[in-house]
């Protein structure tokens, strides 16, 4: 968590880069950001050109001052370290620095990320630069955080990471005999003879298209090579900064469902999570909801930050539309309902060139304080200096967990087949969208995560499964909790290699089937199934599958395999497994999860209206149950219990009416 010791409420505030501006502008931006009641300010994130000069000289007398006038006003720093974009001596100077591209082009200079993260060169000026900042500024007690690079993000195919590759496949594997026989080379006469065969898994060698490969076990641990790559790059950042500021936290900021980084395990060496959120004008509130979850999941349920998020307009959306009003304030609390400590933007000051001059800013082009958005900024600054530090700290607790793995996300749409339209990312809210309609709680976990926490674990298309991984959820099974996956589950170990013996692999015994076959539905097509007298579709895929143990639940109604069973359920210890053979509807989804949350007396936060969200944290004894009204019009809640609503302190009384105006948010204390 942010520097704890330093912080008593809520922080604040966001990305402000007056590097980009003269300075009589710093001042007039110190006495608005008063107004907006902002008390702290990501500093530094794109200045490495400024900074560094050329390879010999540095310059910090615009930083300086800077950090300076912050200090003087009172502002707490999230001190970045600007290595997201290399200066542009260091590509002229040193080419080998610059990305090479999936289709092997090599990159000049531009844009961001664009540096090879297995360049020495790279490597050695950022942690350099990365040492400078913590010897200069280390002692300025407004520093609540260190923020390493920017969004990263990206892949590299040079030849600094092919040399690499076969490094760490050395390490990994260790002999070449090893390596030919856990990725089963014998295919397509792929034997390596020696290291130096091995090249890297792109539109040269072995794909055809972006996520078709024609030899996955190498394209899998390109993945995994790549996401440890540019985790070493932060490493390096990390170590030599902790080494000087060893009490002020550190962290970078991640971008939930992004697929080239394993986050679970980069979340190991972050001081605290911190994400950025964007989502389109059109996308459900479930998907915001959900990525928050796995960034407070993948932090080990520990309160996260949310370090950007747009206040109006996000530039790169197809329909860049204004956030309507109420909106930023209510995904606000959204994100503190859900685990946030912190409420920050992306950007204090809306830029006047380049690709984001048109991504909104607390401070708009007019430069004064009359717009829409600093209003709405002012009111929410003003909620969070009245909400104090009561929820600082409190946490989210739930018997229900989703599996999430970035491994399996990789193999499942690398596969050649069944089905194009297989979306591991679509599958995993299905799941999570039916149990937040019904307000359970949800924590994501991931294969280092211990289950006995939980009564319910779920793994949708649980395809890639680890060596051992199967002993733990039979563990958990027989000890009395429920299990629940999908078609497309078991098939294949970390190699993406097929476990023998039959679908679904080692987890055969503890479902009691056996899927002899899987039929991938084009997207027009649709078969059918009854559970519990109401018909549900069935599409993209069906498993033909024989009882061996299981109990069906509900039959396919169309095609030859009319019949065969849909959805089982298998008692195994004390416990029982669920397989859903197929994919359906939401109405499917929540009636199921519904019945298995009555069964293992999983209840919901409160039950209220289509459209609001109920979510609770705990401290202590103290609980915080966040109402948020996603809706269009107003709705009324009935109290559960005597309680304060923390924003307006108004007192309700147990089964008393509550109003909620569109786009309202209310924090009941009890």
């Amino acid at each position: 968590m942010i520097a704890s010791d330093k912080v008593k409420k809520i922080l604040y505030g966001g990305d402000y880069n007056p590097e980009q501006w003269d300075e009589e502008i710093w001042h007039e931006d110190m006495q608005l950001f008063k107004k907006a009641n902002i008390d702290i300010v990501t500093l530094n994130v794109f200045s490495w050109a400024s900074l560094q000069p050329n390879e010999n000289s540095y310059d910090f007398s615009k930083l300086d001052k800077i950090m300076d006038l912050v200090l003087q006003n009172d502002l707490n720093i999230c001190l970045a370290t600007s290595t997201a974009a290399h200066p542009a001596w260091m590509a002229r100077k040193y080419p080998e620095i610059l990305r090479t591209e999936f289709n092997g082009i090599k990159r000049k200079f531009g844009g961001r990320h664009n540096s090879c993260p297995n360049s020495s060169i790279y490597r050695k000026y950022s942690t350099a630069l990365a040492r400078k900042l913590a010897e200069r500024y280390g002692q300025y007690n407004n520093i609540v955080a260190w923020h390493i690079s920017n969004e990263y993000g990206g892949e590299c195919y040079c030849e600094n990471c092919e040399k690499a590759f076969r490094v760490w496949l050395m390490n990994k594997y260790q002999t070449i005999d090893n390596l030919n026989r856990d990725w089963g080379t014998a295919f397509w006469g792929h034997t390596f003879y020696d290291w130096d065969d091995i090249v890297l898994p792109n539109l040269l060698s072995e794909h055809f298209a972006e996520n078709r490969t024609m030899f996955q076990p190498i394209s899998l641990d390109y993945k995994r090579f790549n996401s440890d790559s540019i985790l070493d790059c932060y490493r390096l950042e990390y170590e030599a900064i902790k080494n000087i500021t060893p009490s002020i936290p550190i962290t970078t900021n991640l971008m939930g469902f992004y697929k080239a980084l394993d986050y679970a395990k980069w979340a190991k060496y972050m001081d605290f999570i911190s994400w950025d959120n964007y989502p389109a004008h059109d996308s459900i509130y479930t998907e915001a909801s959900m990525a928050h979850d796995l960034m407070r999941g993948i932090g080990g349920g520990k309160p996260f930050a949310l370090m950007e998020q747009t206040p109006s307009i996000s530039n790169w959306h197809p329909y860049c539309a204004l956030k309507r009003p109420n909106v930023m304030r209510l995904w606000s609390y959204q994100a503190i309902a859900h685990g946030a400590d912190t409420v920050m933007f992306f950007q204090m000051r809306r830029s006047i060139t380049a690709c984001e001059k048109y991504h909104s800013g607390v401070i708009e082009h007019v430069g004064n304080d009359e717009t829409r958005v600093f209003r709405e900024m002012k009111a929410l600054g003003k909620e969070l200096i009245h909400l104090d530090n009561k929820t600082l700290g409190s946490k989210s607790k739930s018997k229900t967990a989703i599996y999430f793995d970035w491994n399996n996300w990789w193999a499942i749409e690398y596969s050649a087949g069944p089905s194009i339209d297989l979306k591991y990312y679509k599958q995993i809210l299905n799941f999570y969208t039916a149990l937040n309609h019904m307000n359970i709680p949800v924590d994501f976990i991931s294969g280092t995560d211990e289950l006995n926490d939980y009564e319910l674990v779920i793994a949708p298309v649980f395809y890639l499964m680890n060596e051992g991984y199967d002993e733990k959820i039979k563990s958990f099974v027989k000890a009395g909790g429920t299990f629940v996956t999908t078609f497309f589950s078991g098939y294949v170990n970390e190699n993406d290699k097929v476990y023998l013996g039959g679908y679904p692999g080692k987890l055969r015994d503890l479902l009691g089937i056996w899927v002899e076959e899987i039929d991938a539905l084009p997207s027009d097509t649709m078969n059918q199934f009854v559970y519990e007298g109401n018909t549900y579709p069935a599409n993209l895929l069906c498993d033909l599958l024989h009882l061996e143990g299981a109990t069906s639940l509900a039959n396919y109604e169309k095609d030859f395999y009319a019949g065969m069973p849909a959805v089982t359920q298998h008692s195994y210890g004390n416990g029982k497994a669920y397989y859903i053979a197929t994919a359906s509807d939401e109405y499917f989804y929540k009636h199921f999860l519904m019945k298995l949350c009555v069964e293992k007396n999983i209840t919901p936060v409160l039950n209220t209206p289509e459209g609001v969200e109920a979510t609770i944290r705990t401290k202590d004894q103290e609980t915080f149950l966040f109402l948020l009204n996603h809706n269009e019009d107003t709705c009324h809640i009935t109290a559960p219990c005597d309680c304060t609503d923390l924003i307006t302190d108004t007192d309700y009384t147990k089964g008393s009416e509550i109003e909620m105006t569109k786009k309202d948010v209310k924090i009941l204390f009890y």
